[in-house]
């Protein structure tokens, strides 16, 4: 629905490879979003590299943003599920967080980079949002949403790193606690500003770094799974797998699920029932 990005954070390619942001006609995404769930699908997922951006013009040449195409694509009969990624702080509307309130089809997990705790780091990497307000937004979603999750996007050893702006990011980890990150170490993009800077961190610092962040996400990943189990939870059933009977769906958190069930639910979303968690996978029984 969206393409391109105007914010120039200085570690990234996209603004100079997919150029200024450009956002589809509404009424474009809604027939097609209409033409998927004819043909059976049950989840949208409003795609952008900068997705909450996004702006775009109605069939009277009103412009609106994300929460509008979202509510438009809601009412489309036998669509259950919505999500859209990735999205920016700096873009999260008012609007846009009053929605996970109100609209029950827009599931309850939000992917919002962060990329670093530190609010030096943060500046040097022209993301345009501190700390603070990167936790205004996370704790204005649970308030509208108190079961909602959190998943993000972490580099470290951006060049000039410290200790201290290292663990500045573990600390906020720890306080937000996000059900799943994408962790990378920083690799320099050739023509960034960020590749030109001299103070480059060692990449056995790096690699020592990402090991221990990656660590803690693993155990708060795996502390958010087992929070599931013995509950009821929905899942879109996606898959078989090599054993007999035996299917994976995705919930409403991004979850992969093991059930034991009828192949004719294929497609479809249905309540389980949590009986226990492996390493990355939930083991559930049908409901249904």
């Amino acid at each position: 629905v969206q393409e391109g990005c105007d914010k120039f954070c200085t570690f990234c390619v996209v603004p100079y490879t997919r150029g200024s942001e450009y956002s589809r006609p509404v009424e474009e995404i809604i027939t097609e979003a209409k033409l998927l769930v004819s043909g059976g699908a049950k989840e949208i997922v409003l795609l952008g590299q900068n997705v909450n951006a996004y702006h775009g013009l109605t069939h009277n040449g009103h412009e609106v943003g994300l929460d509008y195409v979202i509510n438009s694509i809601a009412d489309i009969e036998f669509l259950d599920r919505i999500r859209f990624t990735t999205s920016h702080p700096r873009d999260m509307s008012k609007n846009l967080v009053k929605l996970f309130g109100s609209q029950k089809k827009l599931m309850p997990l939000m992917h919002l980079p962060v990329q670093s705790g530190s609010d030096k780091v943060l500046k040097q990497m022209n993301r345009g949002h501190t700390i603070k307000d990167y936790k205004e937004i996370i704790y204005s979603l649970k308030s509208v949403r108190p079961e909602i999750s959190f998943s993000s996007d972490f580099i470290v050893g951006y060049p000039g790193e410290t200790d201290l702006d290292f663990y500045d990011t573990i600390n906020l980890i720890q306080e937000v606690k996000f059900s799943q990150a994408f962790s990378f170490m920083y690799s320099p993009r050739p023509g960034t500003p960020a590749s030109m800077i001299n103070d480059q961190v060692e990449e056995k610092v790096k690699k020592k770094r990402l090991h221990e962040l990656q660590k803690i996400l693993s155990e708060e990943r795996l502390k958010f799974n087992a929070s599931f189990v013995g509950k009821k939870l929905n899942i879109l059933l996606e898959k078989v797998t090599s054993v007999e009977d035996e299917f994976i769906g995705k919930s409403e958190y991004l979850q992969p699920v093991k059930v034991k069930c009828d192949q004719r639910l294929l497609g479809q979303t249905f309540n389980v029932f949590v009986e226990s968690i492996d390493s990355n996978c939930l083991n559930a029984r049908s409901l249904n």
